[in-house]
């Protein structure tokens, strides 16, 4: 049991829940309505934990309990008592062993620290009237998920599930009397295993935006409860988080939306706005993060953010995108260049799209990937994972006093192995933000030649709201913006066109868009020079 030598008797405090609420979604959840990871369900009358899940997400989310939030925005004794309600029919259809309960879902490590996250953050509301037994039965049940988590620890629970069980426990230690040996053990694991997952300069190890978001959403809440039961946290866990927050503005564009590189998919500014607020460090932003493997470059309400990492590690790389080199291009309040970022966990075809290079801003050889996979939906325990990408990227950023601008080279060997090609970019932002010009050049790797008769193409993704059409005086592309802004895209001595794209980041799911196509042949030394113009406003009228 996570209480060793006696059972807990009471819960000491609740944990902070600063995700976003709504409490109409409360009036829904009451009616048998769970909309879910993108999915929705009705009950019909019956248990949500009985009915047939429609997708593997949308079960994960339910049992994870964190729609309790909305219940709890609710703030009526309706919703009180259909949160109590709820959580008890969970644990009656779980000590029965019925029902949903036996699929392995309810059983996750990842679903199972979730399910705890949500209870103890929303313990005042399932506890609202409760009487002693159902309290004590709920008490027992923290304690148990505290066991469960601390032998999935014991047996190996590896990847970013490992520090979310650990974060789990060092709540749990937190809130309950009596806690105190389970703190001892999660914070000792807790100092361990965040310098091991958060980098020097403040990213996640999977190099995966969404996660920073996550981990902060539970570390932020667990400081404050430190502070309110009067004890020291961990050094590791206040340096972790303010490196985080930082990091976290390097990936954010001016509207709020985070950057789609490595698994990030729809953005909520919402709940970023309210992840700065409450990390109160400072408002700048982390420029180079060279651990991360990423670089940032501002100019005057112009912003570029370009992957230049290589894969993260085999054990951290199931929602990894093979990207590298693509870069984001934002003016003002809105997106220009985008990612096609990533979609719904559920949408297994789409995911294995979405990781491709070709779904990325940046250079594709011979329509393959400078990464591979393994299928997601295999059964190997290797479903997702990175089996060979990338193994060297070098990156130089400099000012050009002379040019007035920004300049980022990077370099990567993700095409070698099997095109003996080095891919090389440099991306040079003009310091009065009106110009963005990139050289893309493949280079040869090793004694030998390049194989002959393959392509290249550097592709552009253009956000949803950006409308293009083609620049027949210019010989390029005109590109406007919700704010009327325009720019033009213009490639040296090439013909760009444009062909369909799809952008999976949007919250409202997948949308179609524009992407603009280079292309040219894999020679060595072969260039595709290319730029983005802000046109002024008598040219764009």
């Amino acid at each position: 049991m996570a209480m060793r030598g006696g059972r807990a008797e009471r819960l000491l405090i609740a944990l902070q829940d600063i995700r976003t609420a709504d409490p109409i979604a409360a009036d829904h959840i009451y009616a048998g309505h769970f909309s879910l990871a993108g999915k929705a369900a009705s009950t019909h009358g019956h248990s949500p934990f009985m009915i047939s899940a429609p997708s593997l997400a949308w079960a994960e989310a339910l049992h994870g309990f964190g729609w309790l939030r909305h219940l709890r925005a609710a703030d009526t004794a309706l919703s009180r008592a259909n949160a109590r309600a709820l959580v008890e029919d969970w644990l009656n259809l779980d000590a029965r062993g019925g029902g949903s309960m036996d699929r392995p879902v309810a059983r996750n490590p990842r679903v199972v620290a979730r399910r705890l996250i949500s209870w103890l953050s929303q313990s005042p509301i399932i506890l609202a009237n409760a009487d002693h037994a159902f309290y004590r039965r709920f008490v027992g049940a923290i304690e148990t998920h505290a066991a469960a988590l601390e032998r999935a620890l014991a047996e190996g629970l590896d990847g970013d599930a490992r520090l979310t069980a650990i974060v789990a426990l060092t709540q749990a230690g937190l809130c309950l009397e009596g806690g105190g040996g389970l703190l001892r053990r999660a914070s000792l694991s807790l100092s361990r295993e965040l310098p091991v997952q958060i980098l020097t300069d403040g990213g996640h190890i999977s190099r995966n935006p969404r996660v920073l978001v996550e981990l902060l959403l539970d570390l932020l809440p667990a400081r404050q409860a430190f502070v309110a039961r009067g004890v020291a946290a961990p050094d590791p866990l206040l340096n972790a988080i303010d490196r985080m927050i930082p990091m976290l503005r390097m990936f954010r564009h001016a509207d709020g939306a985070l950057a789609g590189f490595n698994g990030m998919g729809a953005s909520e500014p919402d709940t970023l706005a309210t992840l700065l607020a409450h990390g109160d460090a400072g408002g700048a932003s982390v420029l180079d993060a060279p651990y991360s493997g990423y670089q940032r470059l501002e100019a005057d309400g112009a912003i570029v953010i370009a992957d230049v990492g290589a894969p993260p590690p085999w054990a951290f790389s199931k929602d990894a995108h093979a990207g590298c080199l693509a870069f984001e291009f934002s003016s003002g309040l809105h997106r220009i260049v985008v990612n096609c970022g990533a979609p719904q966990a559920d949408a297994t075809a789409a995911r294995e799209a979405a990781r491709a290079s070709a779904a990325h801003s940046t250079l594709v050889i011979d329509d393959h990937s400078s990464c591979r996979f393994e299928a997601i939906a295999s059964r190997s325990i290797a479903a997702g994972m990175v089996l060979e990408g990338p193994s060297r990227v070098e990156v130089n950023r400099a000012h050009d006093e002379a040019a007035r601008d920004q300049l980022l080279d990077s370099i990567h060997d993700g095409y070698a192995r099997r095109y003996a090609a080095l891919h090389r970019r440099t991306l040079r932002l003009a310091d009065d933000g009106a110009s963005l010009s990139g050289e893309d050049r493949v280079m040869l790797a090793r004694k030998g030649a390049m194989p002959a008769g393959k392509s290249l193409a550097a592709r552009f993704h253009l956000h949803p709201s950006v409308r293009a059409e083609p620049d027949a005086n210019a010989g390029g592309v005109l590109l406007t913006l919700p704010s009327g802004e325009q720019w033009r895209f213009e490639a040296e001595g090439r013909a760009a066109h444009l062909e369909e794209s799809i952008f999976f980041a949007s919250p409202g799911g997948a949308m179609a868009t524009i992407q603009i196509v280079l292309e040219g042949e894999l020679v060595e030394n072969e260039g595709l020079n290319w730029s983005f113009h802000r046109l002024t406003p008598a040219e764009g009228a």
